[in-house]
């Protein structure tokens, strides 16, 4: 039997050996170190690069913004514009009034009777003369007849009287009867002068009474509902039995302010006659207009105010009777001033004042909707500082801007003293709200 080879034996130490697998294994490690840290490298120059060009872009939108960029970052903002007008402006007083007919009549019977026919229509209008109601005329026919009867009794007895005076008096001449006979004579004649007399009124009297059995309207008005049904006996003088009320004419009675009289009183003086517009409670439909009629002779004490009353033809019946309205007294009109609608106009804790836009020129795109490759046209905005003074309805008269000067009319929110605007089309005074109020400040009236 063959012996085994006898092991190996290395000839390197025991510790070389133990040192060659470590050394294999850090070239490795080493590439990876590398690596990781390039890699951080990069992170790091990439994230300062980022943040240095966001910087940039930060810093140059402020300064966009700070030249007029709008205020919001995002540019010029978009503005619809107005121009400044020249017009007509009234000055007015507001009060609240009453409608107040200028005639209310309450008929009752001024004889006694039993109503046999009403000849009107509830809510009818009627003229005067039209015949109301008619009650039972027999018992005052009849005494119209006995008047009647009595008066030509009495008559023919005084016509005897007077043929036995002539009688009488021709016997006195010639000595035939004493004056005595005479004298009685004459003072029966005078007695039955005085009887017919008598008669004549009682038969007037009896006419009337007949005539007032037939009840007609004593003028031109609307009747109310039926107050009483044909069929009842009524009592002379006694309860109503028809209202009509006058509707044209008709009248508003309204209490202005003691401050404002001395120059309605001046006015008046002139001889002009002041107009007064009437508008529903809610001051947005206007009713109707009128002129001012009269004023009362003394201030109420307790309220300050005096009464007036305006007349108005009221021929569309939009003015009822004790309807409450709201009255607008022109006092005076002021003649070419400046005009602007109170849309336009902004206030601040100093003063009043507008955005105006400089004038268009000739060469200046007309308008950023007609050519779609055409560039919008960017214009900067100005605060301007204005006076308001008087004001009627949606306009307001104004001092410290001319006429024709071009305004900002909305967005004001994003609006600054030197802001960049975008124009979305030209002022059109034709259909703006200056331009409306020139031509109704002509005639003056609120919206």
């Amino acid at each position: 039997m063959s012996e085994a080879p006898p092991p190996r034996v290395s000839s390197e130490p025991s510790s070389n050996l133990a040192a060659r697998p470590a050394a294999g294994a850090a070239p490795g490690r080493s590439k990876g170190l590398i690596f990781g840290i390039l890699l951080l490298i990069a992170v790091i120059v990439a994230g300062v690069f980022f943040f240095h060009h966001r910087s940039q872009s930060v810093a140059a939108a402020s300064a966009s913004s700070g030249r007029g960029g709008g205020g919001s970052g995002q540019g010029p903002s978009t503005i619809t514009t107005t121009t400044v007008q020249e017009g007509d402006i009234g000055i007015y007083v507001n009060a609240l009034g009453t409608v107040t007919p200028l005639n209310v009549v309450y008929i009752n019977s001024r004889v006694a009777g039993q109503i046999v026919k009403i000849n009107y229509q509830e809510g009818q209008f009627l003229h005067a003369g039209d015949p109301l109601l008619e009650i039972d005329p027999g018992p005052n026919q009849a005494a119209l007849t006995q008047a009647q009867g009595q008066l030509e009794r009495d008559t023919a007895l005084l016509q005897d009287a007077k043929l036995d005076l002539q009688r009488y008096q021709a016997a006195f001449a010639s000595n035939a009867i004493p004056q005595q006979l005479l004298d009685t004579q004459v003072a029966l004649v005078q007695q039955d002068e005085g009887t017919v007399k008598l008669d004549q009124g009682t038969l007037a009297n009896a006419q009337v009474q007949l005539a007032y059995c037939y009840i007609n309207a004593p003028i031109s008005g609307r009747v109310g509902l039926r107050l009483v049904d044909q069929g009842n006996i009524i009592q002379a003088n006694g309860t109503n039995l028809v209202i009509i009320t006058q509707l044209q004419p008709i009248s508003v009675i309204f209490d202005v302010a003691q401050d404002y009289l001395p120059q309605i009183q001046e006015q008046l003086r002139q001889g002009r006659q002041l107009s007064v517009d009437v508008y529903d409670r809610d001051l947005q439909k206007k009713l109707a207009t009128g002129k001012l009629e009269t004023l009362d002779n003394q201030i109420n004490t307790a309220t300050g105010t005096v009464q007036m009353r305006a007349v108005f033809t009221n021929e569309d019946e939009m003015l009822f009777p004790n309807q409450f309205v709201n009255a607008r007294l022109l006092v005076n009109t002021l003649h070419h001033v400046t005009i602007l609608p109170n849309t336009v106009i902004q206030r601040n804790a100093d003063s009043a004042f507008v955005y105006t836009l400089p004038a268009p020129t000739a060469d200046a795109p007309a308008d950023i909707t007609g050519d779609t490759n055409q560039a919008p046209p960017v214009e900067v905005v100005t605060m301007q500082t204005i006076t308001v003074g008087t004001t009627d309805g949606n306009v307001s008269q104004v001092e410290g801007i001319d006429a024709g000067t071009i305004v900002a009319a909305d967005n004001f929110n994003k609006l600054a003293d030197g802001e960049k605007v975008i124009v979305r089309h030209p002022a059109d005074t034709t259909n703006s709200p200056a331009g409306a109020a020139t031509h109704k400040h002509k005639s003056p009236a609120p919206q």
